[in-house]
């Protein structure tokens, strides 16, 4: 596990210099800074992806399904790997802006046993690279708040999602994270604050204008969680018969 742990530094390290470097060469900082998000994902966040995975497999019916499933700006991968533990038919897309976390989840997923059943795809929420009616269930979690055009990014979505398939986008943790856990989380944590209301407000009205009509917002409140942050979720489903957006 060290011997992993050290690896995947040293690797990493490599990686943020070498972003750095465009950065300062194309004038762009980078709009995550991979080796922080890394070290956040499987440290002070690892706890969140199981129960993460369970919710998302045992709502959507997902364990016997067959299909694409995408998970948006999924960085180093936790969560598609916990959910490929969990679904045996189908094949999960890492689809993320900064390609350079792709080696290392691989890698991971080679380790875990699931690299049979994952790709990884550079791609902007904004645009795509998905032909319509593509996936079962696109899934994303603490990402969509790093979206510039949170209505395109929507839109691009609904488009790839099959006839009857569902998205699940938001940040936070789900409704079965112990609350000691989340809690602790919090406590530990250095993330953005974010007001939930005015989030649901604007996702609301993204999705009045998309003419989206089958979705809900989600805020868990789990039994004796008052104080804690557990986020905001929207749920949306794509109608069998659909409208183009």
């Amino acid at each position: 596990m060290r011997f992993r742990l050290f690896i995947a530094i040293l690797l990493l390290w490599c990686i943020a210099g070498h972003l750095c470097l465009s950065a300062s060469e194309s004038g762009i900082h980078p709009r995550e800074d991979t080796l922080n998000f890394w070290w956040s994902a499987n440290s002070r966040l690892l706890p969140v992806y199981s129960p993460l995975a369970e919710q998302i497999v045992t709502e959507y019916n997902l364990a016997e399904k067959e299909g694409i499933g995408i998970d948006l700006g999924s960085g180093p991968g936790n969560l598609i790997i916990e959910l490929c533990k969990r679904t045996s038919r189908m094949q999960w897309i890492n689809a993320d802006i900064n390609p350079d976390f792709f080696p290392l989840f691989l890698k991971e997923a080679e380790e875990a046993g699931v690299k049979h059943c994952v790709n990884a795809v550079h791609a902007d929420a904004q645009d795509l690279p998905f032909e319509d009616n593509y996936a079962e269930i696109i899934v994303s979690r603490g990402s969509f708040h790093l979206w510039e055009n949170k209505r395109l990014a929507f839109s691009e979505i609904y488009r790839v999602l099959k006839p009857g398939g569902v998205a699940f986008i938001g940040r936070g943790f789900p409704d079965n994270l112990p609350v000691e856990i989340a809690r602790k989380i919090r406590e530990q944590g250095k993330g953005p604050y974010y007001d939930v209301a005015k989030t649901e407000d604007e996702l609301r009205e993204i999705m009045q204008v998309l003419e989206i009509k089958d979705y809900r917002i989600r805020i868990p409140r789990p039994p004796d969680s008052e104080g804690v942050n557990y986020g905001i979720w929207l749920e949306f489903h794509k109608p069998v018969t659909q409208k183009r957006h």
